[in-house]
């Protein structure tokens, strides 16, 4: 054997050996140069903490995420993915948290444009005599497509990366929302009424129906799924109608549900029972559903809902502001139903903030039950999160950081004043941060915000288009 390749096998063993007896958290590419990167990726997040909300709500302490092919590969230390892997986009973490996108299960996006225009009113009254005249009156496509962007804009800002939306001209929403990067499911809106893009219930279902085929596989981000209304705006038959449908052809549905006092008495006086036992009754649930509200369950209706895996989807803030009720979310987390968050539109709320949704969340189940231990910091976390990603049925794809499942990740700032000192990261989370705070936003491993630099949104132009037609609307609404 030649001398020279003799001592390059000892000193590999010696290295191999003092390799061994190190932590990897004890080597970094400065430390030791010859120790190269084993693989080439698309992009690193750094972060003071990494909070993964995995199943053991792990936080990583000077962490980093390792993404490629919009794909998490490897969650840890800094310096072991560091040492693991190069690529020509690092994101520096110094003072940040890094933690999954957040997930607004329930709205109705282009009502940005609606943001303001009738407050303080019951529900029936805001629906019935202000908010369904106004869409018939000023609902187009063109209104679609601006207050979605302007909707994306404002979710991007707050760091929510999926959303849940129901409204009318999905196509048009679906466009935007490719556009923008973010990811959705979006409805087709089902409701018997004359509506801006269709005449009554079958209308919808005939008009949704192709919506759904054409977007069925034509962008990862966007599931196209149907959107009854509610039971006070569509008959059972209708009701049925739709599930139907959506069964055959595999997509879910998102429905108001048991939002009420009214809606609850309503389904008594047509059903003889609740608003819940009456779509049990006809089937309904037997599918993939999406509850929004559910305010007015009872304890066996909560059982149901467990036992069909129906995901709830809590609103609080509109909740609140329209008077509805507070919702049961401590009695449903503890019989096991998926719950997650949502702000509803803005129409009804008035913005789309997922930290503000966690916040009141948690405040308003501990003052209904007077037990400051009611929905700790954690468990609203995990409704923000992964418990909204499984309530919307995306649990296995977003909604953590583990491994293979799609990059949707964001960074918060923690070095502002409310952030200072910081004691409990999650408790910091819930009940401290606000959109204000988030400085980057990732999703399917593409980078939509950058230090609060939007990489995929025309904020200006959105801006001055959202400003003009606000003000046509103003000037018909108070001629």
């Amino acid at each position: 054997m030649p001398m020279d390749i003799s001592r390059k096998l000892v000193l590999n063993v010696i290295f191999l050996v003092l390799l061994g007896s190190c932590s990897s958290d004890d080597l970094t590419s400065t430390d030791n140069p010859i120790i190269e990167p084993e693989a080439d990726i698309d992009l690193i997040i750094d972060g003071r903490y990494v909070v993964t909300m995995d199943l053991e709500n792990t936080i990583i302490s000077n962490g980093s995420v390792a993404i490629d092919d919009g794909v998490v590969i490897d969650v840890g230390t800094r310096k072991k993915i560091h040492n693991k892997y190069s690529s020509p986009e690092i994101i520096d973490g110094s003072n940040r948290v890094v933690l999954p996108g957040l997930i607004n299960g329930h709205g109705h996006a282009a009502m940005t444009l609606l943001r303001g225009v009738a407050d303080d009113l019951s529900l029936m009254d805001w629906l019935t005599n202000y908010i369904f005249p106004a869409e018939v009156e000023f609902v187009d496509a063109e209104f679609v497509r601006i207050g979605t962007e302007l909707a994306c804009w404002e979710m991007v800002r707050g760091g929510t990366t999926t959303f849940v939306d129901m409204y009318y001209f999905p196509d048009v929403i679906a466009e935007a929302v490719e556009g923008c990067g973010l990811r959705a499911l979006i409805s087709a809106t089902v409701i018997d009424q004359p509506g801006p893009d269709a005449d009554n219930a079958d209308d919808s279902i005939n008009k949704g129906i192709g919506f759904v085929e054409r977007w069925a596989n034509r962008n990862s981000r966007i599931t196209p799924i149907f959107g009854p209304h509610s039971i006070y705006t569509l008959n059972p038959d209708q009701l049925i109608a739709t599930r139907e449908t959506a069964t055959r052809l595999g997509v879910p549905i998102s429905i108001h549900l048991s939002e009420s006092p009214f809606e609850v008495q309503y389904s008594k006086d047509t059903y003889g029972m609740t608003s819940i036992d009456m779509l049990n009754s006809v089937k309904f649930l037997d599918g993939p559903t999406i509850a929004a509200h559910v305010v007015w369950p009872t304890d066996e209706e909560i059982s149901l809902l467990s036992d069909k895996g129906i995901g709830v989807v809590h609103n609080p803030t509109s909740n609140m502001k329209i008077a509805s009720g507070i919702a049961p979310i401590h009695k449903m987390l503890a019989a096991g139903v998926s719950v997650g968050l949502g702000t509803d539109g803005a129409a009804s709320n008035n913005d789309l903030d997922m930290w503000e949704e966690m916040r009141i969340a948690s405040f308003l189940q501990k003052v209904e039950q007077m037990d400051p231990e009611t929905l700790p910091a954690a468990a609203v976390m995990r409704m923000a999160t992964i418990g909204g990603a499984e309530a919307i049925g995306l649990g296995n794809s977003v909604g953590s950081i583990e491994v293979g499942k799609r990059a949707d990740v964001i960074q918060i700032e923690i070095d502002d004043v409310h952030h200072i000192p910081l004691y409990d990261v999650i408790s910091h989370l819930v009940y401290v941060t606000d959109e204000q705070d988030v400085s980057t936003v990732v999703v399917d491993g593409k980078v939509l915000m950058q230090n609060k630099r939007y990489m995929t949104l025309d904020t200006e132009r959105i801006a001055a288009e959202a400003t003009e037609l606000a003000a046509r609307i103003q000037k018909r609404l108070w001629q």
